[in-house]
Order: structure tokens, then C-alpha cells, then sequence
């Protein structure tokens, strides 16, 4: 044998072997889907062209990439009835402006909502679309609907596109702890929530955790938002390989943490490809991030938990049948996402996800994984149910449960 047969395998050849493979794992469980597009909403260009023209006073409105603390400043100088009338006017902008006060964020939503109902309302019956493409516009106008119900507080919303959401349950104003969950692969506006397979998707996941939550620490003063507020792959394809809608969404992630009001304690609870998101944000978090649980993880596009650059907790947990497991877990020219958050030598704290049952179940009631998460949101770290018989996920944390 030439020591060319015995030399390791050129990186190309490696990658391209990583990449066969995880194509192959992902088209055999499910990771993929077949959508058709739905069609463009409102202009976001338009309406922040119209922005940028407005002003309140004789003041040029705020740069929606400003930082959330200097939109904050602007709404407390213009007052309650000055930022009513800017949310009527631009309610696109203002329902999606990070620092905006909540509850005009709320308001401004519903407006955007009706507007993207009435006019979805009309392509159901176009002659000129497909079948395909009316039942698009069906299931679109049953999502706005949905959305559009009174108990429902929408914290960002954009239809434009596949869509973007993020709903908030419970007192976002008042909480003394926020739990964030984020999504993973196939997130969008039509499948923010499905009524099979509930909570395998961000609404459902979202409310399983408040209940759990506040089951766990009654009166604790705890919100939950449902994070699908970012461009998640879609399906089967480069992005889901590679961490470029992750970079992005990062972006997004760090500015909702920053605005949130109060001084609530935060926890990020991030799924599949959520993970690599959260991994990407994790140097740029505000303090008030105290832990970051990721579930059913591809990687967090770093090699240990202290490359996070976090003084965050991480916590990992996977079940024993997901599949995500066979998806190799490294990073080579930029495909995958390297190493595994639960092999110990990553450097996680280790949780049981007893009762997940498979990749999209951490967040099913009744679960051992479920119970786990609730206890990061509501700060009780004693009750939580390390992966290991020695409960080294419960090494050097002090402070009093539910602090």
C-alpha cells in the first residue's frame, strides 16, 4: 500500500462526504418539506421609505436600525397619543421597531394584520392562481385570523414573503422572567402553529412552556415569547447546512433581548437549527441572558461551550431516538455545525430529555424534557433532572431559586 492510499482524505473530499450524508439523514426523517411560495405582502420597502419621509414635530423619526435604547428615548419624548398616531400611520414600522413600547408594538400588529387579511381575502377565489395557490391563500387567511383573535398579543409581524412572527404570552412589561423559545428549520408564518403536531411548532411550544412554567412557580411573574422572527431554512438545501440565516437571525435575536422592558432575567430555549442560531448571537447577548438550552442540536458552530463567549448557562439535552444524532457533527468549509453541545467533552450542562420521543418533542407536556426547561425559565435549578446519575448539571450554580 502507497502512502498515498494511507493519507487522510483532502478536505474537499471530507466535506463533500459530510455533506452527502447529511442530505441523505435529512431527506430520510423529515426535515424537509414542499411548500409553495406564498405570495409577496405588502412592500417592507415601501413602508420604510415612508418612514424615513415622516416626521413627529419637526423631529426626523428614528432609523429603525437604531439601537433599541435610542427608539425607546424617541416614544417617551412623543408621548402616549404622539405614538398612537405614528402606529396608525406606520404600523408596519412600529409594530416591528425593536424599543417601540410593547403595547404599542401590539396595537400597531393588529393593524398590519387586518390589512394583510383584507387582502388575502380576494386571491381565494382568483381564476388566475392554481388550486395550489388558492389553498395558499386559504391557509393564509386562517393564520391572520388566528392571529387576529383578542387574547393574542403579536409582537412582530411581517407577511411579506414566507413571513415572520413572534407572539408574547403573559405580561412581557411586568415578568420578572422572559423565556425566549426559538425554532428551528421550516419556521415560517403558516406554520407558526399547526393543530397536528402542536408542539413541534412555535406557538405550541411557546404555550406549553408558559403553562409549565407557571405551573412550576405559581405567581412567579413569568412571559414567554414565541420567536419565529427570523428567515429559517427552508427544508432541504444549503442554508440548512451553512450559517448564513443564522448570522442574520443572530442580529434579530441579540436586538429583542435589548429591547425587552424592565430588567427581567431572560433564558433563550433554542431547537435544531434554532441552536446554531443562539450559538451565533451567544457573544453578543446582554447579561441579562443567564441561560441558553438548546434541544435536539446540529451544533452551536463552536467546538466547546467556552468559545460561546457567554457568561450564559448551557444547557443541552437530546433524546435518546433523535435523529439528529446521526447527523455528523463538525464543520468543514463552512458545512455543518460543529461539534456535539451534548458530548461532554463539549462542555454543557447535561440535562434528561426523558419523554421527548424524537426530534420535535422536547416541549410535549407531561415530558421529563418539558419539566427541565420550565425550571431554567423560572430560575429553579435544584429541580432539574441532570442527563447523569452524578446531577453535574447542577455544579456551581448559587442563588435562590426562582431569584
Amino acid at each position: 500500500m502507497t502512502p498515498v492510499d494511507t493519507a487522510p482524505a483532502p478536505v474537499a473530499a471530507r466535506a463533500l462526504l459530510a455533506l452527502v450524508v447529511v442530505l441523505v439523514l435529512l431527506a430520510t426523517t423529515g426535515w424537509t418539506t414542499v411548500r409553495h411560495q406564498p405570495p409577496p405582502g405588502p412592500s417592507r420597502e415601501a413602508a420604510l421609505a415612508a418612514w424615513a419621509r415622516d416626521r413627529a414635530g419637526h423631529r426626523p423619526l428614528p432609523d429603525p436600525a437604531a439601537p433599541p435604547r435610542t427608539v425607546a428615548a424617541f416614544f417617551a419624548g412623543l408621548g402616549p397619543a404622539g405614538g398612537a398616531r405614528l402606529a396608525a400611520r406606520h404600523p408596519f414600522v412600529v409594530g416591528n421597531l425593536d424599543g417601540a413600547p410593547v403595547a404599542l408594538r401590539y396595537r400597531a400588529n393588529r393593524i398590519t394584520l387586518a390589512r394583510a387579511y383584507d387582502a388575502e381575502r380576494g386571491r381565494t377565489g382568483d381564476p388566475r392562481l392554481s388550486p395550489e395557490g388558492r389553498h395558499e391563500a386559504q391557509r393564509r387567511i386562517d393564520r391572520f385570523a388566528s392571529l387576529l383573535r383578542p387574547d393574542r398579543r403579536i409582537l412582530a409581524f411581517d407577511p411579506t414573503g414566507t413571513g415572520r412572527v413572534a407572539e408574547v404570552l403573559g405580561d412581557l412589561e411586568r415578568a420578572r422572567r422572559v423565556s425566549v423559545v426559538v425554532p428551528g428549520v421550516d419556521t415560517n408564518l403558516l406554520t407558526f402553529q399547526r393543530t397536528h403536531g402542536r408542539y413541534g411548532a412555535p406557538a405550541g411550544m411557546a404555550r406549553a412552556l408558559y403553562d409549565a412554567e407557571r405551573r412550576a412557580a405559581p405567581g412567579a411573574g413569568v412571559a414567554v415569547i414565541a420567536w419565529a422572527d427570523y428567515t429559517a431554512p427552508a427544508g432541504i438545501g444549503v442554508d440548512a447546512l451553512t450559517g448564513r440565516l443564522a448570522e442574520s437571525g443572530a442580529a434579530r435575536l441579540v436586538r429583542l433581548t435589548e429591547a425587552m422592558p424592565g430588567n427581567a432575567r431572560v433564558a433563550l430555549f433554542c431547537h435544531s437549527y434554532g441552536s446554531v442560531l443562539c450559538g451565533v448571537a451567544a457573544p453578543r447577548l446582554p447579561a441579562r441572558v443567564t441561560d441558553v438550552a438548546v434541544s435536539g442540536s446540529p451544533g452551536m458552530r463552536v467546538e466547546r461551550a467556552a468559545d460561546l463567549a457567554t457568561p450564559a448557562r448551557i444547557w443541552a439535552m437530546r433524546d435518546a431516538d433523535d435523529w439528529i444524532a446521526d447527523v455528523p457533527h463538525l464543520e468543514v468549509g463552512g458545512i455543518g455545525h460543529g461539534a456535539d453541545p451534548v458530548a461532554p467533552e463539549f462542555g454543557a450542562r447535561l440535562l434528561s430529555a426523558g419523554g421527548a420521543a424524537g426530534h420535535s418533542g422536547y416541549f410535549t407536556p407531561g415530558t421529563v424534557s418539558l419539566g427541565n426547561l420550565a425550571a431554567i425559565g423560572v430560575g429553579a435549578y435544584p429541580r432539574l433532572v441532570c442527563a447523569r446519575a452524578d446531577s453535574a448539571c447542577h455544579d456551581g450554580i448559587s442563588g435562590a431559586e426562582g431569584s
